[in-house]
Formats: structure tokens, C-alpha cells, sequence
């Protein structure tokens, strides 16, 4: 990113001696025009005193037919320098100007990425949370026998969990049948037990993964029973005596508190002076949907019309002529990612 910040200011280095030597040179060749336009009134003037001496004159009238004849063609030849030092002076600038846009795109790409790949590695941790803490006793004890006793066991060790893990909200048990039976706040959030999440996405899916390895993610979105807050849900099988291959006996789903995270994530980008408040710092989900915005607007309701290439990552001008830089998740270590983005869309 240094690499690119510098050759991003080298561009633009360029960009501003193209139009000083433009400048400079239109001033000169401006005194040049100056001065043949005085040498060639001067010879006119010479050319008429000449005339005035008869034949005594006649030897300084060549000598001013030839000054003006030279200063008609410095005339001439300054005016071919001024086209060509302007056509020349311009391309230098428009090449400028594109290579500061090429490597101020590649390094919005770039911040992009980062962006992303932060993302990636806070997910990758929820991923290893929820599959770990399926196999706490408290938990299968109580999904595989969910007496009132094994209930508040499991909802206290629920809560110690989350005493420690700060990034969630609440963590639920279901039974197969999508009753929430346990919840680590049951004092916050007490509408979530006796809930019904059968028809959730992320049960259904959690309830059919095929071993302890596995994990579901839902989309993020608003969670009624969670005082409508914005979660990313994490959810795994609950399996039969916590073996990895055991018959699946419930669910259990925890909920990332997105907004405060994914928050500082995108409000974090290390933008230069005067670039924050032109830029838009931006997590899109598989669906381009906005999910985390560094101006807090358009969270999930806005959805950003990406005009991605084949490359996973890139910068292009959009239709409003502002420079667009993305990148795709590349995933982290066993976390696939889900096929969202980082994107920073910058006023020109």
C-alpha cells in the first residue's frame, strides 16, 4: 500500500510539472513573440528611413528587408513551438493524470481488501466459537434432556460465555423441532425462550450438517427477539454426547452484534488527509446489499449496482465519475467466506 501511495503521488507530482513546464514555456515563447513583433516594427521603421535617404540608404534597406525576413520566420517558429509544447504538455498530462487514477484506483482496491480481510478474520473466529461451544456438556446435556434443571445449567453457562465474549449478543439452544429451550440472557432478552425458529434458515440448515465440522452463517439481518438488532447468525448441530459424528439433537445459534464491529471496520480505513469526507467505505453482502456503511446510511435497505470484471478485485469510474475501488472475500484459513465485498466509492 506504501508502494502505491507513493507512486500515486509521483503521478500526481508529474501531473502538476507538466502544467509549470507549460506554463513556463508559454510565458517565454510569449516574450519571444514580444520582442520579434518590436524587431519587426523596427525594421519597417528602418525600411522607411532608407527610403527617405535615396540612394544613400539603399545598403541599410537589405539589412532591414532581412531583419524583417528573419523576424517573420522566429515569428513563424514560435508559434509552431507553442502548438507543439501545448499538444506535447497536454498528453503528458492526460498520461498523468491517468496514472494517478490507476494507482489511486488500485489503491482503493487495495484498501478495500484490507477492509474485507479484517472481516474475514473476525467471522473465521464465530466460525471456531459456535462449533466449540456445541460440544460444552451444559449444552448437549441440555438439548439431549431439557429438564427446567439442565435449562438454567445450560443458560448459566451460556452466560458466562458471553461475560467473556462481548462481540455477541445471545446465544440460543433449540431443540430439533426449533423450540429455543435455553439462552445465555435470559434477563435482556427474555422473548427469546419459548421462541420458534424452525422456519429460520440457519436452523434448518445447522440442523442438516453432516458432522461437528460443519456451520451454517444467515444473512445479516434483524433479529425480533433481540431487541430488532442487527446480528450475523452463527449456528452449528448440537450433537449426541458432543462427538462429531454423533446423531444431531439440536441447534445452537449465536449471534454476532454486527453493527458496533462491522462499525469499526469500515470507519477505520486509513484514508489520507482530505480523502475521508469525499469517501464512502462500504461491506456489501453476496447480494450487493449494503451491510455496513462508514456514513451509516443504507444499512440493509440500499443495494450498490457493482460493476465487477472477471478479477476479484479492481477500480473503475462509475456513472456519477467517481472512482470505485473493490475486492472480494478471499476467504481465511478454513472460512470460505460468503461472497461479500469491500468497497470505498471516492468523489473525484
Amino acid at each position: 500500500m506504501t508502494g502505491d501511495k507513493t507512486m500515486s503521488m509521483a503521478g500526481t507530482d508529474l501531473f502538476e510539472l507538466s502544467r509549470g513546464v507549460l506554463d513556463v514555456a508559454s510565458k517565454k515563447v510569449s516574450l519571444i513573440e514580444d520582442i520579434t513583433r518590436r524587431t519587426k516594427m523596427l525594421a519597417m521603421n528602418a525600411l522607411i528611413e532608407a527610403a527617405r535617404a535615396g540612394d544613400a540608404g539603399r545598403g541599410f534597406a537589405v539589412v532591414a528587408n532581412e531583419v524583417s525576413e528573419i523576424s517573420t520566420q522566429v515569428n513563424s517558429i514560435t508559434k509552431e513551438l507553442r502548438s507543439e509544447i501545448v499538444a506535447r504538455v497536454d498528453h503528458l498530462t492526460t498520461t498523468g493524470s491517468a496514472m494517478v487514477q490507476e494507482m489511486h484506483g488500485k489503491r482503493l482496491a487495495d484498501l478495500s481488501l484490507n477492509m474485507i480481510e479484517i472481516i474475514d478474520r473476525n467471522l473465521y473466529e464465530r466460525s471456531c466459537d459456535v462449533r466449540w461451544w456445541a460440544t460444552d456438556s451444559a449444552v448437549v446435556d441440555c438439548a439431549a434432556d431439557p429438564t427446567e434443571e439442565a435449562r438454567r445449567h445450560a443458560s448459566r453457562r451460556l452466560g458466562v460465555i458471553l461475560e467473556s465474549y462481548t462481540v455477541y449478543l445471545d446465544l440460543w439452544i433449540a431443540d430439533r423441532n426449533g423450540n429455543v429451550i435455553a439462552n445465555g440472557r435470559p434477563d435482556r432478552y427474555p422473548g427469546a425462550r419459548g421462541a420458534n425458529v424452525s422456519d429460520e434458515p440457519w436452523f434448518r440448515q445447522a440442523l442438516a450438517t453432516r458432522n461437528g465440522g460443519e456451520f451454517t452463517v444467515g444473512d445479516v439481518a434483524r433479529n425480533r427477539s433481540l431487541d430488532d438488532r442487527v446480528v450475523a447468525t452463527y449456528a452449528t448441530a448440537i450433537r449426541r454426547d458432543g462427538e462429531a459424528d454423533g446423531d444431531a439433537i439440536g441447534v445452537l445459534g449465536i449471534f454476532f452484534d454486527w453493527e458496533p464491529q462491522a462499525a469499526a471496520v469500515v470507519e477505520g480505513v486509513r484514508l489520507e488527509a482530505g480523502e475521508r469526507e469525499k469517501s464512502r467505505c462500504l461491506l456489501l453482502d453476496a447480494r450487493h446489499r449494503v451491510i455496513a456503511s462508514s456514513d451509516g446510511r443504507g444499512l440493509l435497505t440500499e443495494t450498490v449496482p457493482l460493476r465487477r470484471s472477471a478479477s476479484t478485485m479492481g477500480h473503475y469510474i462509475d456513472d456519477k465519475n467517481r472512482l470505485v475501488g473493490y475486492a472480494l472475500t478471499p476467504g481465511y484459513e478454513t472460512y470460505k467466506g460468503l461472497g461479500w465485498y469491500g468497497v470505498i466509492i471516492q468523489d473525484r
